[in-house]
C-alpha cells in the first residue's frame, strides 16, 4: 500500500472530498489528508475544527484504518511528501479550470522532487460543489446538507451560527 497525499483547505470539507479520498484509498492507497491554510482564501474554519470535522467523516465512513488527518507545515508540499515517503498528490478535477489552476503545480512539484500528481475526475454529483460556494450558499440561508459529511455540516453550523 503506497501512500498519497491529498492537500487542501477543506473549510469545510466536502462529499466531493470523501468521495476523492474513498476513490484514491479503493485504489489501494493509504491516503494522508493535508490540511492547510490557504492566504488567498478567507478561512472560516479553523485548522483543528476542520481536522476533527474530516476525522469524523472518515470514521463514519468507514475510512478511518485507510487515512489519517494530518496538518500541512509551512513551507513546499513535495518536502511533505518526502517526510512522510507519499509516492505522489492525488488531486479532483471538476473541469478544464481546475486542470489549467492544477497544471503549473503538478509540474513543478515533478521539477522540484519527482513527486507525481494523480488527478482524478471529480464524480458529476459533486462537480459543482466547492467549499467557498457550500460556505455562501449557507451564509445567505441555503441548505448544504446534500454537500457535507454530517460533521462538516455539523461544524459548519457551530462556527456561523446557522442551522
Amino acid at each position: 500500500m503506497s501512500t498519497v497525499v491529498l492537500p487542501g483547505s477543506f473549510d469545510p470539507f466536502t462529499l466531493g472530498h470523501l468521495d476523492l479520498t474513498r476513490r484514491a484509498v479503493a485504489l489501494g492507497h493509504h491516503v494522508v489528508i493535508a490540511v492547510s491554510h490557504n492566504p488567498s482564501k478567507q478561512g472560516l474554519l479553523d485548522l483543528e475544527t476542520r481536522k476533527a470535522a474530516i476525522t469524523a467523516s472518515l470514521e463514519a465512513d468507514g475510512l478511518s484504518g485507510d487515512t489519517e488527518v494530518r496538518t500541512l507545515p509551512k513551507g513546499l508540499l513535495v518536502d511533505f511528501c518526502r517526510e512522510i515517503g507519499a509516492s505522489a498528490v492525488i488531486r479532483g478535477l471538476r473541469s478544464q479550470l481546475d486542470l489549467a489552476y492544477e497544471e503549473p503545480m503538478a509540474r513543478m512539484n515533478h521539477h522540484l522532487a519527482s513527486t507525481d500528481t494523480v488527478f482524478l475526475l471529480t464524480d458529476t454529483a459533486f462537480a459543482h460543489i466547492s467549499s467557498s460556494l457550500v460556505r455562501e450558499v449557507h451564509a445567505l440561508g441555503g441548505d448544504v446538507s446534500d454537500m457535507l459529511p454530517d460533521a462538516s455540516l455539523d461544524a459548519l453550523r457551530a462556527a456561523t451560527h446557522v442551522s
